[in-house]
């Protein structure tokens, strides 16, 4: 289901933000795991940032949120053990 919206005839698209995988999921290098809208959450260790400030995972692991310095809220991955 799109929920589109109208404002003075104008339709818009929702944007779709927010958590696509949570902490504690598996995610594999390259999945998006959320879509923001300025720095919410910093990127972390193994997680790069796009443009949008899309927060994507470089390598296989496990999604982990934590806190640093000030507040700051980061999101990182923990590397699968290869066996």
């Amino acid at each position: 289901m799109v929920v589109v919206f109208s404002t003075m005839g104008v339709v818009t698209k929702t944007t779709r933000l927010g958590v696509k995988i949570f902490g504690g999921q598996h995610a594999k290098a390259g999945n998006i795991i959320k879509r923001q809208r300025g720095t919410v959450h910093h990127p972390g260790l193994n997680v790069g940032m796009g443009k949008d400030h899309t927060i994507y995972a470089l390598v296989d692991g496990v999604v982990v949120f934590s806190e640093g310095k000030g507040g700051r809220q980061f999101i990182n991955i923990a590397p699968d053990e290869k066996a």
